[in-house]
């Protein structure tokens, strides 16, 4: 994951007609630190976000996009691991990582747990989900900011 998001920044910084020089000193600016190897997941984002602000366009082509849930409450644990991940949280913000973490955490208190953490049917077990992930985030001194979305 962390070698994607460097791709992505190298991608950016061409993109914007950056060359190297140019590049890490917005990383220095951004980040406080010169190399990308130096920077951890969060900062990497960091530096995405602010190539976007100044113009960089990434494309979706080559990107798998997964089919965001049809429910509500299931987007609900997607937002709130994505949340977790841009706050550096998580040491693998990924999909893939949403489901070892529902895994590792319920595995041994459900008599069954699926595959992909969309395939969540009942409502418990969906809740259950959802309150240790704001549970973390209450942990980790995350705001999840909710005014910019409509019930």
């Amino acid at each position: 994951m962390t070698r994607a998001l460097q791709q992505k920044i190298h991608v950016g910084c061409r993109q914007l007609g950056m060359d190297a020089d140019a590049r890490r000193a917005l990383q220095l600016v951004v980040t406080g630190k010169h190399s990308m190897k130096d920077m951890d997941h969060a900062e990497l984002l960091m530096l995405i976000k602010r190539l976007k602000s100044d113009g960089f366009k990434p494309s979706s082509k080559g990107t798998k996009k997964h089919k965001a849930p049809s429910r509500p409450d299931l987007r609900l644990i997607h937002v709130l691991w994505t949340k977790l991940g841009e706050a550096g949280a998580l040491r693998d913000p990924s999909r893939a990582g949403l489901n070892k973490f529902v895994r590792a955490r319920f595995g041994n208190t459900w008599s069954s747990v699926p595959a992909d953490v969309d395939m969540l049917r009942q409502w418990p077990q969906i809740d259950a989900v959802i309150q240790a992930l704001k549970s973390w985030g209450a942990r980790a001194d995350i705001d999840f900011d909710w005014s910019d979305h409509s019930a």
